[in-house]
């Protein structure tokens, strides 16, 4: 018996071995594709004039999209950061989702808001409309007060008030670089095939910064907070970067994202009854649009910048981190049907595919592949050789992917400090492995739990 579960054991840990070496090798395909992209958009940042295209007829309006929640202290100093924009046509529409705080009375007594008629197209649902605000400082400006309906609610409710063709979705605690809006909006004037257009998103924790500007740019000192600077940089800088080239992105960041206003609305809108309405956005405008074109229907640019908070201890990262794989099942549940499907092109033969077994399956793999190699060096069918080798493979390449992401960054775009900066952030790439790793596994394998048992709860 203990011959055919030696067997057993010893297959199983190759074939494990042989999963993380794909998994790693697609992830340093995808670093492979983001070289030439973004050391081609670099070039082009050092001769390009962006506020020419201020003075541009062909730019389409831009509505901004600002869900609000008890943000009292934060509300004023972000919609003002909004409204200073560099953009000749933008709206900003501001909706309050039954705040319990004084967040509306702020925005009334700043902004000067004085109530209008709500006159507006129900294209999508979202919960009852209380009343509808204009300011007379801008009046480019409205406020939106509504009963709580949760985030993806309050989009549905601004993007019916939007008039723009085009909607910047974002969270109120999110900083936006004064251009971004300039650079976002390039891919969808290039090609009529993209639905939505992602940026990238950098941490704000460690920063300095004062209404609603970046003063100067930091690290954070605390593990939690620090690690995810690697993580952000890798996600974004080749992750996003390399998947143009292969179907095109299934995330844009509920944080910063523009999309099409008539492909959102002919799919549906924000789901409010998914704990992932980000993602569940995108795939659907993607599974609408794949059959209809050969392009990248969601496209990324990395230069477009946004400053956003993360979790900073922690029980919130672990939550946070909880809801995302949460939302990610749901997902892949329910849009089971566009994998391995040629008519959704590279977006259901690749782009899914990796989805489930790259993120989804990914952390019930590992773990068992823990298990498997450590019975493997009891029961004698595997050596040390193979124990390091199965941990080089897992992490040791990863640490890569983060220091060549870290390269990446110093030498193009150069937001850190290469001399402050670059220790630090080499030192979480390597513990990153030694301690958050082994948390989020078990953040994840908790997100089926909570999924299994139909938990709906959104885990602020």
């Amino acid at each position: 018996m203990l011959t055919w579960i030696g067997k057993i054991v010893y297959w199983f840990d190759h074939l494990n071995l042989f999963f993380f070496f794909f998994i790693n090798s697609f992830y340093a395909l995808l670093l492979i594709l983001s070289f030439p992209s973004i050391h081609r958009r670099f070039k082009e940042l050092q001769v390009e004039d962006i506020y020419r295209l201020l003075q541009s007829d062909s730019l389409p309006p831009i509505a901004v999209v600002v869900p609000v929640h008890n943000q009292e202290s934060i509300i004023v100093d972000s919609v003002r950061s909004i409204l200073e924009l560099s953009y000749p046509s933008k709206e900003v529409v501001v909706v309050n989702d039954g705040s319990t705080d004084s967040s509306l009375q702020v925005l009334i007594d700043t902004f000067e808001l004085e109530e209008i008629p709500i006159i507006h197209p129900q294209d999508l649902p979202s919960q009852p409309i209380r009343a509808c605000y204009q300011s007379l400082q801008f009046p480019n400006m409205v406020v939106i007060d509504k009963e709580n309906g949760g985030k993806g609610d309050a989009l549905n409710c601004g993007i019916n008030f939007a008039t723009a063709p085009l909607f910047l979705g974002i969270d109120s605690d999110t900083l936006i670089t004064r251009d971004a809006l300039l650079r976002m909006v390039r891919p969808f004037l290039a090609s009529d095939e993209i639905a939505a257009q992602g940026g990238t998103l950098r941490i704000l924790n460690g920063c300095e910064y004062a209404h609603g500007k970046i003063q100067k740019i930091g690290i954070p000192k605390g593990f939690w907070e620090g690690v995810q600077v690697g993580e952000y940089l890798r996600a974004f800088l080749y992750g996003r970067l390399g998947w143009n080239y292969l179907g095109g992105n299934l995330i844009v960041s509920g944080a910063f994202g523009l999309f099409d206003k008539n492909a959102v609305v002919e799919c549906g809108g924000y789901n409010v009854n998914t704990v992932g309405e980000d993602m569940e956005l995108t795939v659907k405008v993607t599974k609408l649009m794949r059959p209809k074109h050969s392009g990248a229907i969601v496209y990324f640019i990395p230069d477009p910048v946004a400053w956003t908070e993360v979790p900073s201890t922690f029980l919130s990262l672990a939550r946070q981190r909880e809801r995302w794989h949460r939302g990610l099942i749901e997902v892949m549940v329910k849009y089971k049907s566009m994998l391995f499907n040629p008519k959704y092109g590279k977006t259901g033969m690749i782009a899914m595919p990796y989805m489930l077994f790259g993120e989804m399956l990914q952390c019930i793999i590992e773990v068992w592949g823990y298990i498997g190699v450590l019975l493997g060096i009891y029961l004698g069918v595997i050596d040390w050789y193979f124990f390091f080798m199965f941990f080089f493979i897992t992490w040791g390449i990863s640490i890569f992917l983060t220091i060549a992401s870290l390269a990446m960054e110093i030498t193009t775009f150069r937001e850190y400090n290469m001399f402050q900066h670059l220790g630090r952030l080499a030192g979480y790439a390597i513990f990153e492995n030694l301690g958050f790793r082994q948390a989020y596994l078990v953040w994840r394998l908790h997100a089926y739990w909570k999924y299994f048992t139909g938990s709906k709860q959104w885990s602020k």
